[in-house]
């Protein structure tokens, strides 16, 4: 057998296997989401209750008849699977696949769990004798198996030259970007656009943000504080500056400088990004909080009151610094490691001091990883809750005001909503200024075979410079986790410093019960879900990122660049927007994940 020929099989087995997914899912998995019931608890009653039943059973026997479109687009793309190869197939497949994807969403978003979401339906169609909830486990696989048959199927048209994975994939991961990004993110801007009676205004999003509290500017004119949303752009813009200085004064310290320091060095650079933000914000706290250790030797010193002055800009920026500054410096490690040594060699060949090489030769070549570090600090910055919250004091942000919006006591969606536009307005626009920097521009240092140069050692005054910058940095930062640390080994920081360990009893405590091992410690719930959410999480979106960019990297398709834009928009959309954009989307049918561990597992 040729080797077309295998691929052939091998892609005719894939479709019958997607189809043979998507049949079981509908007859034989519960079709809507269960609260309180797992998967396997569910089982036995797929052919009983309206609760567990599979999507066959609900449309036959609990008044749901539009999910008999689902059977009907896997029994078109199953007829089309007995064909040979070719165009003729691949209209099968993709009218099959798309009666029932068409079918089922639209459905799920014209049903909710009381009838019609929608007042006009509800006139032109009658009332519904029964309405639905959000998806379960059977509906989301066959969902899955029918965006895989309609890539099989645009591949067969001649798309995707012929590939049924690229195309699936392709298709796969487009629809993931549309349903976690694209949905959430315009439904919750739209938000923005109704008044709070509910009907449509374009005034009402200046009505909830023009105002002093968002756009004012007292404090250029020696008033208390800015709006917030000048607050967020000049915190954004500081954070996003000094953390590329520094990530890029480290990474050429680790890749130029001793290599007896490299390993120091990686280690204490990249401590803060596996650690929450709230641990760098307690140290800080314990230093420079008014019990900290600063104000009280301040005290003891010089007489000075001890006072809040930490808690506001200053806090939230230094705060910042120290957890975003790693992102910055495995960017510009990367940077540095990868700029060819035959350039820098033959600048000094022409007789040009190492200095001058530096800034004409490396520093240029440094430009896309400095732009991809400051938009990587800025969109940090301005998605930041943790650090904002915790040191922010009456320095508001937009991503503490939206919090505040959806949760306080006000429950403002519309507010929230207008807010979080500002937000994603400023992350879009420095994402659009550094794509057009860059666009046009070629960085290209090495090709064919790689370079087996010696890379140029710092200039002598540069790397004195970055010595004295970057090891009182590393420094401090050893400073901030020993006192974070400290913490949590005394009674109560900055009245009584008597070592105990009645705090990590409280959290962790374990006894034997009547029943076996108890843990009583008031920690060990959140413990076990944060590792089993970590565990779920991590491999699902290290597998999707590592898809799209095989996608981008190994494949070429017509749309690559949208698709590769839309790739990137997820990550150019704030997390604060994202949060708040799943909060609005997903409380209701079809998607029902609000309060549940998926809503985790999303970004």
């Amino acid at each position: 057998m040729s080797a077309s020929a295998r691929a052939l099989h091998r892609a005719h087995t894939a479709i019958g296997g997607w189809l043979l997914l998507g049949a079981v899912s509908f007859l034989l998995l519960p079709w809507y989401f269960l609260a309180d019931k797992s998967v396997l608890q569910a089982l036995p009653g797929v052919f009983g209750g309206a609760d567990t039943a599979s999507g066959a059973v609900q449309a036959a026997l609990h008044g749901k008849p539009w999910l008999w479109v689902a059977l009907l687009g896997l029994v078109i793309a199953a007829s089309g699977w007995r064909l040979q190869p070719g165009r003729t197939q691949g209209r099968w497949l993709s009218v099959g696949a798309g009666i029932g994807l068409i079918g089922l969403l639209f459905s799920g978003f014209a049903i909710g769990a009381k009838g019609w979401s929608f007042e006009w339906m509800n006139a032109a169609f009658g009332a519904l004798a029964a309405g639905q909830f959000g998806i379960g486990l059977g509906a989301a696989l066959t969902l899955v198996a029918l965006l895989m048959l309609l890539g099989a199927g645009v591949a067969r048209l001649g798309y995707f030259r012929g590939d049924v994975f690229v195309a699936s994939a392709v298709i796969f991961c487009g629809a993931l970007m549309a349903l976690f990004v694209a949905l959430p993110v315009l439904r919750a801007l739209a938000g923005a656009f109704f008044n709070e009676a509910g009907d449509f205004a374009v005034g009402a999003v200046w009505e909830r943000i023009g105002n002093e509290r968002t756009w004012g500017l007292s404090c250029v004119v020696g008033g208390q504080r800015c709006g917030v949303a000048w607050n967020t752009l000049f915190l954004a813009l500081i954070t996003a500056a000094g953390t590329t200085v520094l990530g890029t004064m480290i990474a050429l310290l680790a890749e130029r400088g001793s290599q007896r320091l490299k390993k120091p060095l990686n280690m204490l650079a990249l401590l803060p990004i596996i650690t929450p933000p709230f641990v760098v914000g307690l140290g800080l706290i314990l230093l420079f909080g008014r019990a900290g250790i600063v104000n009280q030797l301040l005290e003891a010193a010089f007489g000075i009151t001890p006072t809040r002055w930490f808690y506001g800009a200053f806090g939230v920026w230094l705060a910042q610094l120290f957890a975003f500054t790693p992102i910055a410096f495995m960017i510009m490690r990367g940077v540095v490691a990868g700029i060819s040594p035959s350039l820098e060699e033959a600048a000094q060949t022409l007789r040009a001091d190492r200095r001058t090489t530096f800034f004409t030769v490396t520093l240029p070549l440094l430009k896309p990883g400095l732009a991809n570090a400051f938009l990587v600090g800025f969109i940090e910055s301005i998605a930041d809750f943790g650090n904002p919250i915790v040191v922010g004091g009456q320095f508001s942000v937009l991503s503490t005001d939206i919090f505040f919006a959806i949760v306080g006591a006000q429950y403002d969606q519309g507010r929230a909503a207008s807010l979080a536009m500002i937000l994603t307005v400023f992350a879009l626009l420095v994402f659009v200024v550094q794509r057009k920097l860059l666009g046009n521009t070629s960085f290209t240092t090495v090709s064919g075979k790689g370079d087996a140069g010696v890379p140029m050692a710092l200039p002598d005054g540069l790397r004195r410079f970055i010595l004295g910058v970057t090891l009182p940095w590393l420094a401090f930062t050893v400073v901030v986790y020993l006192f974070a640390f400290a913490g949590g080994f005394v009674q109560t920081w900055g009245r009584d410093y008597t070592p105990t360990l009645k705090h990590f009893i409280t959290a962790f405590d374990m006894q034997w019960g009547e029943f076996g091992l108890v843990w009583a410690g008031t920690a060990w719930n959140s413990l076990f879900t944060t590792l089993k959410l970590s565990a779920i999480a991590a491999p699902i979106c290290a597998g999707l990122g590592l898809l799209i960019a095989w996608l981008l990297a190994r494949t070429e398709f017509k749309g690559q660049g949208g698709f590769e834009f839309g790739a990137l928009l997820a990550f150019a959309i704030p997390g604060t927007v994202l949060g708040v954009s799943y909060i609005l989307a997903f409380n209701v049918p079809p998607f029902e994940l609000t309060g549940t561990g998926l809503m985790s597992r999303q970004d």
